[in-house]
C-alpha cells in the first residue's frame, strides 16, 4: 500500500485522516496535500482532539506498520488544496512541526504539535490581531496620553522650543552607525517593492555576491528622534537661527524583544537645542525633567555623567581603542550586574588588568573623589570640569527631585560625547528609564555640517503612561473626555428640539452630545455615565413649551431648571 493515503468525509464539518510513513524520507514532506485553515464557516476549536492510528479498527486499511501515524481533526472547516505554492509560510509551519511528530515517533504524542499549529493557524485567521510589540488604545487611553504630551509640551514651550516633524521613515545611510552596535541590530529596515525588488531578488538568485540586507532595503523606520533632527538641521541649515531650540513628539520604532515597559512601537517627546556649547543647555534641560515630573506627581531620579570621563576611564585602562566596547557592557549594569559586564568586557578582548582598573574607577561616587584619578586623563579631567560647570548653574536653584553624579551612567548610544543623563521612576524600579539625553559635539558632521554641537532629552512617553497608571497618578479631569452636556429627549418632537438647542450650545462652544433617537430614558443615562459625561439636559413636552430645560449634575445628582442661555454659561 502506498506510504502515504488520505480520506475526507465531509458533514456539517470536516474530518481528516491523513496517513504517511515515516520511515520513508519522502514521507516527511507533505508534497502532494496542503492543508489550509481559511476560517470558512463555524469553527468548535474544542473539539480538536488526535488519536493513535488502530490497526485493528476497519478503516485503518490494514495498515499495520508501527512507524505510521494518524491525524484525525474534528471541528475545523478545512480547505483540500492541492497547490502548495499558496501559504507558502504556513506550509513551512505544518512541515517543522510534522517533523517534530515524525522525530518523536511516539503514540503518546499523537501528533499532538501538528494539531497544535492547526488550531493556532486557525485562531490567527479568524481573528484579526496587530503586530508584537504594538498596541490599540482605547478613547480613554488616548485621553490619558494627550495628558502626558500637552504637559511635556507646556514645558518645552515655557522653556522657548518650537515643533518640528520628520518622516516615519529615513534613508538607511542616515540611521546605521549613529546607534551602536547593539542600536544597529535593532533597526527595522523596509524592503524594496516592485520592480526594485524583482531586479535584487533575481540578482541574489543568480549567485551574486552581495549583502542582502544593503541590496533588498534602503530606508529605514526611525529609531529615535535625534539622528533624523541632526538631518533636519543640515537639510534647513539656511533657514535656521542658531542656537536652534526644537520639540519633537512623534513614534520610533525599535526592534527590541517586546515586555513590560518595551515596545516596539513608542513614541518620543525630545528636546534639542543646536549651535552652542554651553552648559547652561542642560542645566535647562535638566530643570525641563523636574519640571515635568513634578507636574505628574511622579517621584523620579535624575542621573548624570559625562562621556569624557568614561574615555578617560578607558584610557586609564589603556584601553581607548575598546571605548564603545567598554560603554555597550557598562549600560547593561543594571540588567546584568557586574559579573556579566565583567563577562561582556572579556568576552569583547579586554584583559583582566584594565577590568580591574574599570571596576576601580566605577566605585567612585562623587566627583570630588573622582578628582584623584584625573591625572590618568586628560578627557577624565576634561570631564569633570564640564561637569563642576554644569552644577555651578543648575545649583542656583533647587530641584524638586534628585539630581545625582553616577559614573556607571554609560548611555549605549555612539554619538554621545559630553554630558549624558538618564531618568528613572523611584516608585517603579523594574520600569527602566523614562527618559535620556545627552550632548553630542558633532552628530551633523557625519552630515557634512562639521562643528555644530547640540544637546538634548527625550521623554519616554510609554513607559510615563505605565508608570502613572500603575500608581493612579493620572488626573480624573484627565479621562473625562471633552463633552460637557447629553441632550436627552423623550420622542420625536422632543428630540428634535433638543438638537436645535445642542446646535446653538456648539454654536456658543460648549461641546455637546445627543442621544440618537428618544430611547428609553435609564439607556440614555446609562450613556452618558458610560461617557462620563458631567451633565444631562433633560427635554421633555413641557420643557420644550416653556424653554426651560432640567440640567442635572451626574455626579452629584443635582438638578436645576435653566433656559439655553444660562445653560450655556454654567457650561462654558
Amino acid at each position: 500500500m502506498h506510504s502515504r493515503q488520505k480520506k475526507i468525509y465531509i458533514s456539517r464539518t470536516i474530518v481528516l485522516r491523513y496517513h504517511w510513513n515515516t520511515d520513508d524520507a519522502d514521507g516527511a514532506d507533505l508534497h502532494g496535500f496542503f492543508l489550509i485553515l481559511l476560517g470558512f464557516g463555524r469553527m468548535h476549536s474544542k473539539k480538536i482532539r488526535a488519536n493513535p492510528p488502530n490497526p485493528r479498527h476497519p478503516r485503518s486499511n490494514g495498515i499495520q506498520n508501527h512507524s505510521t501515524q494518524s491525524i484525525y481533526i474534528w471541528g475545523l472547516t478545512c480547505l483540500f488544496c492541492e497547490k502548495k505554492h499558496l501559504f507558502l509560510k504556513f506550509y513551512k509551519k505544518v512541515s517543522e512541526s510534522y517533523y517534530i511528530c515524525r522525530l518523536k515517533n511516539s503514540n503518546k504524542t499523537y501528533c499532538t504539535k501538528f494539531i497544535v499549529s492547526l488550531n493556532r493557524y486557525h485562531e490567527k485567521m479568524s481573528k484579526p490581531g496587530i503586530p508584537t510589540g504594538t498596541r490599540d488604545f482605547s478613547p480613554e487611553q488616548v485621553e490619558k496620553r494627550n495628558y502626558i504630551f500637552d504637559t511635556i509640551r507646556r514645558v518645552f514651550q515655557k522653556y522657548g522650543f518650537r515643533p518640528i516633524e520628520t518622516p516615519a521613515m529615513e534613508q538607511l545611510s542616515t540611521l546605521m552607525g549613529k546607534y551602536g552596535e547593539e542600536g544597529d541590530k535593532l533597526l527595522f529596515k523596509i524592503l524594496h517593492n516592485g520592480d526594485k525588488l524583482k531586479d535584487a531578488v533575481g540578482y541574489l538568485a543568480e549567485g551574486n555576491d552581495a549583502n542582502p540586507a544593503t541590496l533588498l532595503s534602503e530606508k529605514g523606520l526611525r529609531y529615535d528622534l535625534t539622528v533624523p533632527f541632526a538631518r533636519y538641521v543640515v537639510s534647513h541649515q539656511n533657514e535656521i537661527k542658531f542656537p536652534f531650540k526644537r520639540y519633537q513628539i512623534q513614534p520610533v520604532w525599535r526592534g527590541d524583544a517586546p515586555q513590560r515597559g518595551r515596545y516596539r512601537e513608542f513614541y518620543q517627546c525630545d528636546a534639542d537645542v543646536i549651535g552652542s556649547n554651553s552648559l547652561l543647555y542642560e542645566a535647562d534641560l535638566i530643570r525641563i525633567y523636574d519640571e515635568v515630573f513634578t507636574q505628574f506627581g511622579l517621584k523620579v531620579v535624575i542621573k548624570i555623567n559625562n562621556r569624557k570621563i568614561l574615555f578617560g576611564m578607558a584610557e586609564a585602562a589603556g584601553i581607548p581603542n575598546k571605548f564603545m566596547e567598554m560603554t555597550t557592557a557598562l549600560d547593561k549594569l543594571d540588567k546584568i550586574g557586574w559579573d556579566g559586564v565583567q563577562k561582556e568586557l572579556a568576552e569583547r578582548g579586554i584583559g583582566g588588568g584594565a577590568i580591574s582598573v574599570i571596576q576601580k574607577i566605577l566605585q567612585v561616587d562623587s566627583l570630588a573623589g573622582l578628582k584623584k584619578y584625573a591625572g590618568l586623563s586628560a578627557s577624565l579631567e576634561k570631564g569633570i570640569e564640564e561637569l563642576e560647570k554644569f552644577y555651578d548653574y543648575f545649583d542656583l536653584q533647587p530641584a524638586m527631585n534628585e539630581v545625582k553624579f553616577d559614573i556607571t551612567l554609560a548611555r549605549g548610544l555612539s554619538y554621545y560625547t559630553g554630558c549624558i543623563m538618564e531618568v528613572k521612576a523611584v516608585d517603579v524600579p523594574t520600569m527602566g528609564s523614562v527618559g535620556g539625553g545627552g550632548r553630542y559635539d558633532d552628530l551633523t558632521g557625519v552630515f557634512g555640517l562639521k562643528n555644530i554641537s547640540g544637546v538634548g532629552i527625550s521623554f519616554g512617553a510609554d513607559r510615563i503612561y505605565d508608570c502613572l497608571q500603575s500608581l493612579s497618578l493620572f488626573p480624573k479631569e484627565s479621562t473625562a473626555g471633552n463633552v460637557k452636556v447629553l441632550f436627552v429627549s423623550f420622542d420625536d418632537v422632543t428630540h428634535r428640539y433638543a438638537y436645535k438647542c445642542l446646535l446653538e450650545m456648539r454654536k456658543s462652544g460648549v461641546a455637546a452630545e445627543i442621544y440618537p433617537e428618544p430611547a428609553r430614558l435609564q439607556k440614555q443615562m446609562k450613556y452618558a455615565n458610560d461617557r462620563k459625561i458631567p451633565f444631562v439636559a433633560l427635554i421633555g413636552g413641557e420643557e420644550m413649551i416653556s424653554e426651560i430645560m432640567t440640567l442635572r449634575n451626574m455626579e452629584s445628582g443635582g438638578q436645576e431648571r435653566v433656559n439655553l442661555e444660562t445653560a450655556i454659561r454654567k457650561l462654558k
